[in-house]
């Protein structure tokens, strides 16, 4: 039975590993959030940059480390994403910031949250080799989120972020490769 547990292990890390490879570059995200109880929608235009993370890189090292896994070398690969958002309306101000994955089993680590800066990790699984789904939970709240390639110039993605069981929010974007 271990056997089996190691092979899909080595499956998702695969999959991860081709799907963060095939995202490498620049790429212009437009998103729209969806506030359910209030009807309210923001509009974003962000800048993204992903970098692909070889195992046992510095960074991924960090990452185990931020996370207190037992071996700092046991994530398989990862990714850098680095972005600069503006946001439509007045009172937003343009965001910058980064983040940082990586994966062992059919775990995606995280060096932060969308709602905290605090480590993170996500259930991942994929629905096939190009759309990758992850689950996270913290802080009574959950986030699915779907990430899909759509050929090589493409991206869609869409999360949706529960607190206490209630749906709260969703995100929709469209990605372009630069």
């Amino acid at each position: 039975m271990s056997f089996v547990s190691n092979r899909v292990q080595l499956s998702t890390e695969s999959l991860v590993e081709a799907f963060f490879q095939d995202t490498v570059g620049d790429w212009r995200s437009e998103r729209r959030y969806y506030t359910l109880k209030s009807g309210e929608i923001q509009e974003v235009v962000s800048l993204i940059s992903i970098q692909f993370l070889a195992p046992s890189s510095e960074a991924l090292i960090h990452l185990a480390q931020l996370h207190e896994l037992v071996d700092p070398h046991s994530l398989a690969c990862g990714a850098q994403v680095t972005w600069e958002s503006k946001y439509a309306g007045k009172s937003k101000k343009p965001v910058s910031g980064s983040t940082m994955f990586g994966i062992k089993g059919d775990i995606l680590y995280r060096d932060r949250g969308f709602a905290t800066a605090k480590p993170v990790t996500a259930k991942c699984t994929f629905r096939d080799a190009r759309t990758m789904t992850l689950y996270t939970e913290y802080n009574n709240s959950s986030f699915e989120e779907e990430v899909k390639l759509i050929g090589t110039q493409y991206r869609t993605r869409q999360s949706i972020i529960k607190r206490a069981g209630e749906e709260q929010m969703i995100g929709q974007y469209l990605e372009k490769r630069l």
